[in-house]
């Protein structure tokens, strides 16, 4: 048994603070009852605010995988058309879960090193003057690659086409530590869940609602229960939900808000970025490779490193794990065994993400990764230069 804590740095499930886990042991309440209804318009007012949305919001206990479907059925119907991208594993899945739904994928091929590229949304929805497609999806924080694609530049694309495709974003890995603007950047639906930025358990997942996607919801032609947003909505309007909700993450949800606004929202991001900036100092002062080749899409919350012709990722990830008690992300579909991904999100500090780097560090030497030994010292030399 390691003396210690243990060091979970993979993309999500992210570190809870004392104060969640706390917010979290509450005594369960009657969900139907008067005290409720507090609790339930506060969480929802607090992930408003996260949004960045004056719309609506919904949450369900799910996750986040939950929440792609509902996005789907609640605003499309069978054989409707839907851009989609293969940013990386979890684009990919989002398209083969669209697929198994019976929707009508238009699947862009990518590279898994570069997020979505704004001219091909335009060049694609150009050519569609009839408007088959009737919704574009895209992964804003690509957890597989450290690709973040650029949102307000695709919307952009989008209105340069004219074209009246909804769109579905997801922010999963990004909601809480990357800036996201739901209304600003016109996004219809977004799509996050508890367990990375928002500091949670997994078991919670969101959804933020344009008045756009609920007209298109009037007429979408998916059966749906348990994702329908008009009952959710309208037991929400009272602070309640129609089934069941997952009452002690939401008291969770409140306190993990009210942390990031006591920080300050913009700061969490500053936060984010300096600590990603210092971890890929550290990949370059090692000689190793990231994953996203395209600086202006370098994700704040994780750092993909390739390794080296001949070296096993997986191999490397257990040693630091046995040695050195720390957690680090696999590689994921086509980049399995030829990646690890160092988590640098949610609850987490200058020291911690040294520690980590350190583990790292060690690792590579332990396991005898061509390497070049320096990196813990640039990332350090990083955050003593940069501010806070």
């Amino acid at each position: 048994m390691s003396s210690g804590r243990h060091f979970l740095q993979i993309p999500g499930p992210t570190n809870v603070p004392d104060r969640v886990l706390r917010a979290i042991s509450y005594p369960t309440i009657d969900h139907r009852g008067p005290e409720f209804a507090d609790l339930g318009l506060d969480a929802l007012d607090k992930l408003k605010s996260v949004l960045k949305t004056g719309a609506d919001a919904v949450i369900y206990p799910s996750s986040g995988t939950g929440a792609w479907e509902a996005a789907l059925v609640n605003t499309l119907s069978p054989g409707d058309r839907v851009l989609m991208f293969e940013s990386g594993q979890f684009g990919t899945l989002w398209a083969n879960l669209a697929r198994d739904l019976g929707l009508d994928v238009e699947f862009v091929p990518g590279d898994w090193r570069s997020g979505v590229d704004p001219a091909v949304v335009e060049e694609r929805l150009s050519a569609d003057p009839g408007h088959r497609i009737t919704a574009v999806a895209v992964v804003h924080s690509e957890t597989s690659t450290g690709v973040v694609s650029r949102i307000p530049e695709v919307r952009a694309a989008m209105d340069r086409a004219g074209h009246p495709a909804l769109l579905l974003v997801d922010t999963i890995s990004s909601l809480g530590s990357v800036d996201y603007r739901h209304d600003e950047w016109g996004a219809d639906v977004t799509i996050g869940s508890s367990q990375k930025g928002l500091m949670l358990p997994p078991g919670l997942s969101f959804h933020g609602i344009s008045a756009k996607a609920r007209r298109a919801s009037e007429s979408a032609g998916f059966a749906r229960s348990y994702w329908n947003w008009a009952p959710m909505l309208e037991s929400n309007a009272g602070g309640y939900f129609p089934y069941t909700p997952a009452t002690n993450l939401l008291y969770g949800l409140r306190e993990a808000v009210a942390m990031l606004h006591e920080e300050g929202l913009e700061q969490v991001f500053a936060r984010h970025r300096r600590l990603a900036a210092a971890t890929r100092a550290a990949v370059e002062a090692w000689d190793l490779e990231l994953v996203c080749r395209v600086p202006e899409e370098y994700s704040p919350v994780l750092t993909a490193v390739a390794m080296p012709e001949g070296d096993d990722a997986d191999k490397l990830r257990a040693a630091i794990l046995e040695r050195f008690d720390v957690s680090l992300g696999a590689g994921l579909g086509r980049l399995r065994g030829r990646v690890f991904r160092i988590g640098h999100l949610g609850h987490l500090n200058e020291p911690g993400l040294l520690g980590t780097l350190g583990a790292i560090e060690a690792g590579l030497r332990l396991t005898g990764t061509a390497h070049r030994p320096g990196g813990v010292t640039a990332a350090a030399e990083y955050l003593a230069d940069t501010s806070g």
